[in-house]
């Protein structure tokens, strides 16, 4: 097993006995949306839980009625068969069913619908899973390289603010040159705010 499976494993166990995960989720989403990166974002991308992940479902609903663009992520596949998040422009919990993974996503058929479907520039913040982080941006995810490609490919001034458990924080993440850190990182319990390509996020 190489050393990043190890983080990997260790946060799965640790995300998968978090207790109080609906309360905790609460908070922590809360911070995401009062902190002032987010109140000055036109569009924001959110990303729908699953598994042991923090529960973001029910705040995201409720941000469907802010004049903000919300955008939510899918899983598909590049003109050469890579792995890549589509982004669609939400406007109603109807426009999603149960796809990869059981996440909730937009039909196929709907697709690269025209008015619909954003250019990653659109992007002006977006909320980043994550399995495990550490307090200077480190990020891993969970493999499959969908988020790897996405943030490689932003705007240097879309904001990455990533939020998880507060127990699947680490001392430091294997990263390598390719990958991307976040501007902060939000748990239940503290805000690490972290300067990327310039950009300070503020600390709330």
């Amino acid at each position: 097993m190489t050393e990043k499976q190890k983080q990997r494993r260790q946060a799965y166990e640790a995300r998968n006995a978090q207790q109080d995960k609906e309360k905790l989720s609460q908070l922590i989403c809360k911070k995401f949306i009062e902190q002032e990166t987010y109140q000055q974002a036109d569009t924001v991308m959110w990303y729908l839980h699953c598994r042991s992940e923090v529960r973001t479902l029910n705040a995201m609903i409720n941000e469907l009625d802010s004049p903000k663009r919300i955008v939510i992520p899918y899983c598909t596949k590049d003109s050469s068969d890579q792995n890549k998040l589509g982004l669609w422009l939400l406007q109603d919990l109807t426009e999603l069913i149960s796809g990869t993974w059981g996440i909730l996503e937009p039909p196929q058929n709907r697709w690269g619908e025209k008015g619909k479907e954003i250019s990653s520039d659109e992007l002006d913040l977006i909320m980043v899973p994550g399995v495990v982080f550490d307090r200077v941006g480190g990020r891993l995810g969970n493999g499959a390289g969908y988020y790897d490609r996405l943030l490689q490919q932003l705007r240097a001034d879309t904001v990455l603010s990533a939020i998880c458990f507060e127990s699947q924080m680490c001392d430091k993440v294997l990263m390598e040159q390719h990958d991307v850190y976040m501007n902060n990182i939000l748990t239940e319990t503290y805000s690490y705010p972290i300067e990327r390509n310039g950009f300070k996020a503020s600390k709330k």
